[in-house]
């Protein structure tokens, strides 16, 4: 399974770009949206220190045909918004079958996007991402595996095990010795079995910490 994070440029005429841009200390927080056909709706969080001149510059934005405001506060407001065009992001996801995870935050015109897919998937979500000129930059692509995958179920036994007496806790609620009579193994086995599983799992992590150069050279996507 393939996770990514992609930021994506939000061209201009589209609402949430234009007025992001506009507001470029506001964070906007897209909770969940549904395309219709020639126009979609979406739940939204701003975070914003002059939230009356936000909802007065999307009231107005050309794009905007409803706008309900939720719930508001100081410094966060929650609104729905109706627009006339289907926004471009989830055109491009529902075109690659590769769903956007939720919420979705903009600011400054640029959007962070998490998927979680397949590579054949991610790489169409990239060709379907040019093919509606939306640029993007990748931040990090990286495998995952599931635990089962990690540790035997020997290990797996033991480290939830440690995990339920409070072994790892801070401060620990129990000892090496606890865990083993809990296990009903030796202490010099409990010892060697969480040290091993630790091993696995803390190296599984720091291989799994990815930089931006080798993201960029790990997806491939036609032009």
């Amino acid at each position: 399974m393939t996770q990514a994070r992609l930021t994506v440029t939000l061209p201009e005429h589209i609402w949430i770009g234009d007025v992001s841009r506009k507001h470029p200390e506001a964070v906007f927080k897209i909770m969940t949206a549904v395309p219709d056909s020639g126009a979609a709706f979406a739940l939204l969080k701003l975070q914003t220190s002059e939230p009356d001149a936000l909802i007065e510059s999307i009231d107005s934005h050309e794009e905007i045909t409803e706008l309900s405001i939720i719930q508001q506060t100081a410094q966060e407001v929650t609104i729905q918004v109706e627009t006339v065009s289907p926004p471009l992001l989830h055109l491009s996801a529902q075109a690659s079958g590769m769903p956007i995870e939720f919420p979705v935050e903009i600011a400054d015109g640029q959007a962070t996007v998490d998927v979680t897919g397949s590579h054949e998937r991610l790489s169409e979500l990239a060709s379907q991402l040019r093919n509606f000129d939306l640029d993007f930059n990748i931040e990090y692509i990286q495998e995952r595996l599931h635990t089962t995958q990690l540790l035997s179920e020997t290990q797996q036994e033991l480290v939830l095990k440690a995990v339920e007496l409070g072994y790892y806790d801070t401060p620990r609620d129990c000892s090496l010795t606890d865990v083993a009579e809990a296990a009903g193994i030796a202490k010099s086995t409990c010892s060697e079995t969480l040290h091993r599983a630790e091993e696995t799992m803390i190296k599984h992590f720091i291989d799994d910490i990815p930089t931006p150069i080798e993201s960029e050279r790990r997806i491939s996507a036609p032009e």
